[in-house]
């Protein structure tokens, strides 16, 4: 984090922070806050800056954040956010196999659930930053999820559902056949998709 400061044109002195975010997806951005500081020398923006406490810095940083976050709309973080919902939602669907040599019909159903719910995640990694903004814009048709409101899980799930029903997905009982063949593979398979979730891209 940094102090930038500045001569206004009205001969007096303005500064600001300045930052490089390790956020998800924007690791390497500059991101500033407002004009915070305005007075009639340098020395002086200098002097308050280092007033200031820490929790009210973080609290600065944190709101110039969210301020860029929202004025790139669906950003790689929304992306990411989207990514690790979907990775969670999976692996608490799939009900455990027990002790039995064959796996029971729910747990079948509840794999196969968790299998797409997966193939959603796998085609939002896939999509560029901007196109997946821009689809997320279409199907909500304006309305933005803002991280903070109680909607946001139902307007995200719209979201997923649409991305879902546009998936050529097998239905169940051919992907039965297919995961009791190899389900090795669809098991490795889910495991990378997951670990990615939490690996920088």
């Amino acid at each position: 984090m940094f102090l930038a400061t500045y001569a206004g044109e009205d001969g007096g002195w303005r500064g600001f922070f300045t930052f490089r975010t390790g956020a998800a997806g924007l690791d390497g951005q500059e991101i500033r806050t407002a004009d915070l500081f305005v007075e009639p020398a340098e020395a002086e923006v200098d002097a308050r800056a280092r007033g200031l406490g820490r929790p009210l810095l973080a609290s600065l940083l944190e709101s110039a954040l969210h301020t860029h976050e929202r004025r790139s709309g669906a950003s790689p973080d929304v992306r990411r956010w989207f990514r690790q919902l979907l990775a969670s939602r999976a692996e608490e669907l799939v009900t455990p196999l027990g002790g039995a040599d064959e796996p029971s019909l729910s747990h079948l159903r509840s794999t196969y659930d968790s299998y797409r719910i997966d193939q959603v995640a796998h085609l939002i990694a896939l999509l560029d930053p901007e196109d997946f903004k821009d689809l997320v814009d279409r199907i909500l048709d304006g309305r933005e999820i803002d991280f903070r409101a109680s909607d946001r899980l139902q307007l995200a799930m719209l979201v997923v559902q649409e991305l879902e029903r546009r998936l050529p997905l097998p239905p169940f009982e051919v992907w039965v056949e297919d995961y009791m063949a190899q389900p090795e593979t669809y098991q490795r398979y889910s495991h990378e998709l997951h670990r990615e979730q939490v690996m920088p891209e």
